[in-house]
């Protein structure tokens, strides 16, 4: 019986449980998966290991175990193993038998931290591994646990950077670790041989190389084959702060137990950008990797590069490159790929239109005019696998916006025929959704061009009534609004308060080719804004549904800083009330930011070289304009976006006497990730924005879980003394 959520709250999109992609059988008949779940009502988060039979869509725990993660499938069987924290930061390698749930044994562990597993299966039935760690100066594994007594708590810095993302940087650098579990003989007692770890050697050793490069990097940034691994790194002789350019790189190995060898770099003359998604063809002999051209731009077209022979530093070849511009011959930027069983094909995954789609490419055939074929249509594809081993067919895991996980197969020849396995929110009935409120719209933009926009209706949605609009702006500003779920900023939470939610993908958004993306440089308050003022005007003219006089807009990071802009503009009287999370205040404050090659590429070059660009777009400079009621959120441990950004916003608008309110998380940062922090965010929001629109307020001030810190106004007293 599918249970329904009587409505889609904050409570049941958080404590809703989350599903990693999941990761099919050798045989295709089972797949693994995690699953956590929160509960409000004890304050703790369960995590679980299951095993779904694809056949049924029935699923059973494999482990319980809060600190068990990353499962995969071990050999030609139906064997596991996964990653186990355990005492003193050590982590174990845990082996288990989805034929015989519940009897688990250790293969071997690492004296500290490690994640990313991956696996390669060797002649004679060992299995080469490869994971994550963190490495000291000298090269060994780093273990928290181990760190002395400090009396102190100062740093001392000679270059960059001083801080990433929400940590200061210390001496250590993530590494590639690898080993080999070797099998041995059955016991007299057992039916199958055991594992064990030969050990785990720093394949990065003695260079300066870091991988996966920090703060998001993981299994996207290497591969392991059974020929050796492959990997993405910085070029460590520029300034990371200032600079993107990446290299790929292959340690070649034979047994995974030798000691380090002498690391070679593939050479790819003209690409100075980014790089990432490298992988191993399953022959071992070639591979392939996306990389950028420009050196410093985050956000530029990622370009398909296959390696046709591994022990060929020069052996390049850059996929869809021929045209007249040298642009490429394909207008959409990779996100990922990975190779079909055969070695033969690479699938791809690129946005488009707001979806995440999956392509398939022969590499061969790519000199020949051939475009990538398009083999899904809807949806967001967030991984894809073989279906079994020697299978021509795939496994996807994707969400959407009404769904927050779908497992389903397809066969790349026929890929509007594909088969649902699993849907954890039974196609959004539990959480009381349905396709019928998702809808789509493309309005004129500043320019000669169309801008997307998609539509969330509440679930109970009347045709003949008028609802408030909810205007959001994402953040990147290189990103989109897609067909995703979301659990920080989902429409259909403030759709089921009661809003038509509309999610512009302005100048600047990804997935509609790069001259779109581009477009973005040196407008940041020009275009984008141009476009969300159409848009505005668009949904007044042709949507009768909506009511515009009660309208709120809303925006997180670049969000931000288009609601900090949008106060000192005509479109800002438009609005009911604003809410600006973790946005720009000052464009010269960037300057404090962890990643100086983002403001120097969109701005046009450094503020020194670059002044008119920066104070041009500087919301700053408008406060005086400021007058529409607003909710400012930034974070203590957002060091892209320091608190002071928010502050400066709060404090002028407290200044001027405009109704406004402050909140902040001194645990987060740039996003708020903790259930409770983010049940607290939400009912601060969606109570703000109901306000002002005449809609209920999400809970009642008895209710909240929070306190608010209204301090009083400063009054002068005569003191008689």
């Amino acid at each position: 019986m599918t249970v329904r959520a009587t409505k889609f709250t904050p409570e049941v999109l958080l404590s809703a449980p989350r599903r990693s992609s999941a990761i099919p059988s050798p045989d295709g008949k089972l797949a693994v998966y995690t699953v956590s779940t929160y509960s409000f009502g004890n304050h703790s988060k369960q995590s679980e290991i299951r095993i779904l039979d694809i056949s049924t869509g029935n699923s059973a725990i494999l482990s319980d175990d809060e600190k068990a993660s990353e499962p995969n499938w071990l050999g030609e069987g139906n064997q596991l193993i996964w990653l186990q924290e355990s005492e003193k930061g050590i982590t174990k390698l845990v082996v288990a038998d989805a034929d015989e749930i519940g009897k688990t044994y250790t293969a071997g562990s690492a004296p500290g931290p490690i994640s990313n597993l991956k696996l390669k299966v060797l002649e004679g039935g060992n299995v080469a591994i490869a994971v994550t760690g963190q490495a000291k100066p000298d090269g060994s594994l780093f273990n928290p646990k181990d760190l002395p007594k400090s009396y102190t708590s100062g740093k001392v810095y000679n270059s960059l950077m001083v801080r990433h993302w929400d940590k200061y940087v210390s001496p250590n650098r993530n590494a590639i670790w690898y080993g080999v579990l070797q099998k041995s003989a059955p016991h007299i007692t057992e039916s199958k041989g055991r594992y064990a770890l030969s050990g785990l050697t720093n394949a990065l050793i003695g260079t300066q190389l870091e991988s996966a490069i920090p703060p998001f990097g993981g299994t996207d940034h290497f591969d392991i084959g059974h020929r050796g691994i492959i990997f993405v790194s910085k070029d460590p002789s520029l300034d990371p702060a200032y600079s993107t350019k990446c290299d790929c790189y292959f340690v070649p190995l034979s047994t995974f137990k030798e000691a380090a060898p002498e690391i070679r770099k593939f050479i790819t003359p003209g690409l100075d950008g980014a790089a990432s998604s490298p992988v191993m063809s399953p022959t071992g002999g070639t591979a392939a990797f996306l990389k950028m051209k420009k050196n410093g731009y985050e956000s530029d077209k990622n370009r398909i590069i296959v390696i046709e022979d591994i022990f060929k530093p020069d052996s390049i070849v850059e996929a869809l490159a021929w045209s007249a511009d040298g642009k490429g011959a394909w207008d959409r930027s990779p996100s990922s790929i990975s190779w079909s069983n055969n070695g033969l094909t690479l699938y791809i995954q690129a946005e488009e239109t707001g979806r995440n789609c999956l392509f398939e490419l022969t590499p061969t055939a790519a000199g020949k005019g051939d475009l990538p074929k398009k083999i899904t249509h809807d949806g967001y594809i967030s991984d894809v696998r073989p279906a079994a081993m020697g299978s021509s067919q795939l496994f996807l895991s994707s969400s959407s916006l009404i769904d927050n996980s779908l497992y389903t197969i397809i066969d790349p020849t026929n890929s509007y025929k594909m088969k649902q396995i699993s849907s954890n929110s039974r196609d959004g009935l539990s959480f009381g959704l349905s396709k019928d409120q998702v809808s789509e719209i493309w309005f004129k933009g500043a320019g000669d061009y169309k801008v997307h926009a998609w539509v969330m209706k509440p679930s109970k949605f009347d045709e003949n009534s008028k609802y408030p609009l909810a205007y959001l702006v994402h953040g990147g500003p290189q990103g989109a609004w897609g067909d995703q779920w979301s659990t920080r900023w989902n429409p259909a939470v403030f759709a089921e308060q009661g809003y038509v939610v509309i999610t512009p993908n302005p100048t600047g958004s990804t997935g509609y080719g790069q001259d779109f993306v581009d477009g973005i440089r040196t407008e940041w308050g020009g275009r984008p804004y141009d476009d969300l003022v159409h848009g505005f005007a668009y949904i007044k003219a042709n949507m009768n549904f909506v009511d515009t006089e009660r309208a709120v807009a809303l925006g997180a990071s670049y969000g931000g800083f288009m609601m900090n802009w949008m106060q000192g503009q005509p479109l800002g009287r438009e609005f009911k009330a604003l809410t600006c999370h973790d946005g720009v205040f000052g464009l010269v404050s960037q300057m404090s930011s962890d990643e100086q090659f983002f403001p120097t590429h969109d701005l046009g070059g450094p503020y020194w070289e670059a002044k008119e660009n920066w104070e041009r777009w500087d919301p700053a400079r408008y406060t005086g304009n400021w007058s529409t009621p607003m909710l400012v959120i930034h974070n203590e441990l957002d060091y892209r976006l320091p608190i002071s950004e928010g502050l400066a916003a709060f404090n002028v608008l407290q200044k001027r006497a405009v109704e406004s309110q402050f909140l902040t998380f001194p645990d987060e940062n740039h996003w708020v990730l903790k259930h409770e922090n983010s049940l607290v965010w939400h009912t601060v929001v969606l109570n703000w924005i109901n306000r002002f629109v005449g809609l209920p307020p999400y809970k009642k001030e008895e209710e909240l879980p929070y306190e608010v810190q209204s301090l009083p106004k400063n009054e002068m007293k005569d003191l008689k003394i």
